[in-house]
């Protein structure tokens, strides 16, 4: 048995770089950031012996030739930290430099060996070694002043003169910003890409738009969808979210209620795509034109709106690509496609693609020709239907190719799926992620899992997109149709992180009626056109207007990992605190029953608000308008769901 064990590259080095922050499994995936963002960076920085220790955290954009550097600091139980500002969209790399500082060290020995009342000579001639060295770096002033330093290290008339410029801060400065690097440790080159701030911040509105006609029984189009964006923009509303805009299979297409026989006059599932007017890359026809299209696009700018596209990765059977590329599908021993399931489920009218086919060369350069050809139309935002269907590898390419030409744009993961599978989706390079929100309804279950997505390491590269319902899923809790459970829910998604959506004229006009024993809609959109009256308005309807107009204006709702929950005296009323560096503070307090009045005392960290417990300051209601003055930690407060159940708090100076 070999037990010879090489000797190191550099055996020198003394420092040791371990457990950087943040870092994804060993550097394999980029964190992310949003422009204008401050990383903060941490590392367990030690060598051997007793000698000082300097750590450099060194940073650069893509496009940035040379390293850019922090001096970083040690805080405790030598853990050191240092931060860095990212300033514009793409990759930026990172990492950590230490060494052993023998100059640093060296100051300390002199400044001992002095309280000890002895007199130094071969101390001060190393002194004037490491000035000469760093004379060489410097320049202008800097260069005359060390250069003297050093003729003073070992001038016996200036010996006081001397020790007090080893011992200065200026000489502390001086090592600091001329270093001696002997033998120095590099840790790992990691990533972060960093985003448009959208992609961080935003609210979402899904509608069909062959439902926008304000005609019952007529298809909609996209003028008609351009007619409702100044009420999409009242609303506050900055992402349109279409589901597929492509032409429809007529191949075992699905009827009203998803019934297997379609009537003639039955207009199919969306996301059967594919027809022979064409498939990923055409326009259904009675939407409109493509030239419909990018009007739609260039008018939603006018309203601070961006279309997001729907990629459903899938196929009607009268898809083009499924005459042109049958190797793209599973084929079946009879001879058959194999079309989609989830069992019990069946989605005759849908074959799914298959990323195993020996041809997957053609089917990825397909696939990111489609996503380029939305992108030159002018999208940049793209939800993915069920990504967690297709090859992660896959997913890992595509993002990045699409990237390097357009890096502003956002994909949103629409995964239901395992967690670690939807982790791994977000490593991948998603910029957005579904979650499990409409399913957390109890108060300890959302603080639960809020702390997991905000206080772990899923902070770093995993941003969560709260919806209350979509248009698969229809959530028991809602299926009553009772207004304050509709209004809690969509209070929380918006206020608890910065992304959410809402399936529109669905979730605001309260419809709730379920397929039986099913968590989805009865009569649901995805089967028919539906007729909404467009020009009602409600009172969930004002609260969506309220909200994201108050979530634009105060900047702690910005982000979604500075939430801190605050301690209650009742299981039904959950608070939370969110507070940005510029000073805003935003308290909200829920009632999480929808039925009864509750009333507590809440807990205000008064670390958070920066106020003492004697202090009193004002809590003012953005939604109502109403002003209270509390002082200290414990304050009351009591809310009745049948009038409005929370409130949303923003904390000021009196």
């Amino acid at each position: 048995m070999n037990n010879h064990f090489p000797m190191p590259a550099f055996g020198q080095q003394r420092a040791v770089v371990e457990r950087v922050t943040p870092e994804i499994d060993g550097g394999r995936y980029a964190i992310k950031a949003i422009v204008g963002e401050t990383l903060n960076i941490e590392a367990d920085i030690i060598a051997d012996g007793h000698d000082k220790l300097s750590a450099r955290l060194m940073y650069k954009h893509e496009s940035d030739k040379d390293w850019s550097e922090v001096v970083m600091q040690h805080v405790v139980n030598d853990r050191w930290i240092a931060h860095f500002n990212v300033e514009k969209q793409g990759y930026y790399h990172y990492t950590v430099e230490a060494w052993v500082d023998h100059i640093a060290s060296w100051q300390h020995e002199v400044d001992a060996k002095v309280r000890d009342g002895q007199h130094l000579k071969v101390e001060l001639m190393q002194g004037e070694l490491f000035l000469k060295a760093m004379a060489k770096k410097a320049k202008g002033d800097d260069k005359k002043a060390i250069q003297e330093a050093a003729k003073a290290m070992t001038t016996e008339s200036r010996y006081d003169e001397a020790i007090r410029i080893a011992l200065s801060n200026q000489m502390s400065e001086w090592f600091t910003k001329y270093p001696e690097r002997q033998e120095p440790f590099r840790y790992r080159e990691l990533m972060v890409y960093v985003d448009r701030k959208k992609a961080a911040f935003s609210a979402w509105y899904s509608m069909f738009p062959r439902s926008a006609a304000r005609e019952i029984g007529k298809h909609g189009t996209f003028k008609d969808v351009e007619k409702l964006l100044p009420r999409i923009a009242e609303m506050g509303f900055d992402v349109l979210y279409l589901p597929p805009i492509h032409p429809i299979g007529t191949t075992h297409r699905k009827g009203k209620n998803n019934t297997l026989n379609a009537l003639p006059d039955d207009v199919g599932v969306p996301y059967g795509i594919g027809s022979s007017e064409g498939g990923h890359t055409a326009i259904h026809s009675e939407l409109g034109s493509l030239q419909d299209f990018k009007h739609l696009i260039e008018a939603c700018k006018a309203y601070d709106i961006e279309i997001a596209m729907d990629l459903a990765i899938q196929c009607s059977p009268d898809h083009p690509w499924v005459k042109e590329h049958p190797e793209w599908f599973k084929i079946l021993p009879d001879g058959t496609i194999k079309y989609a399931e989830n069992p019990p489920k069946k989605y005759q009218d849908i074959y799914p693609v298959n990323f195993e086919t020996e041809n997957w060369q053609a089917l990825w350069n397909e696939l990111k020709i489609v996503i380029k050809t939305w992108a030159e139309w002018g999208v940049r935002i793209i939800r993915v239907d069920n990504p967690h269907t297709k090859s992660f590898v896959f997913w890992e390419w595509v993002i990045a190719e699409i990237k390097k030409d357009y890096p502003d744009m956002i994909f949103l993961s629409e995964a239901f799926t395992k967690p670690k599978v939807m982790q791994q989706l977000a490593k991948l390079g998603y910029s957005q992620s579904y979650t499990y929100y409409v399913w957390r309804t109890h108060k300890a279950e959302i603080i639960e899992y809020m702390t997991e997505l905000t206080k772990g390491e899923m902070k770093y590269y995993f941003r969560p997109n709260f919806w209350p319902n979509t248009h698969d899923i229809n959530p028991y809790m809602l299926q009553n149709g009772h207004e304050p459970l509709f209004l809690i829910r969509y209070f929380m998604a918006a206020t608890l992180v910065g992304n959410y959506g809402i399936f529109g004229p669905t979730y605001e006009y309260l419809y709730h009626q379920p397929y039986p024993n099913k968590e989805e809609y009865a009569y649901s959109e995805k089967y028919e056109i539906k007729y909404w009256n467009w020009e009602h308005r409600n009172k969930l309807t004002y609260i969506i207007s309220q909200v994201n107009k108050i979530r634009k204006e105060n900047s702690a709702f910005h982000d979604t990992n500075n939430i801190e929950f605050c301690t209650t005296d009742s299981d039904q009323l959950l608070a939370y605190i969110k507070t940005s560096n510029d000073g805003n503070k935003i308290l909200c307090i829920v009632n999480l029953d929808g039925y009864n009045r509750k009333s507590g005392f809440v807990n205000v960290p008064l670390w958070k608000i920066r106020k003492n417990d004697w202090e009193a300051y004002r809590v003012h209601d953005l939604l109502t308008g109403a002003t209270y003055t509390w002082t200290g930690e414990r304050n009351f407060v009591e809310l009745d769901p049948h009038i409005l159940p929370f409130h949303l708090f923003r904390i000021e100076d009196i």
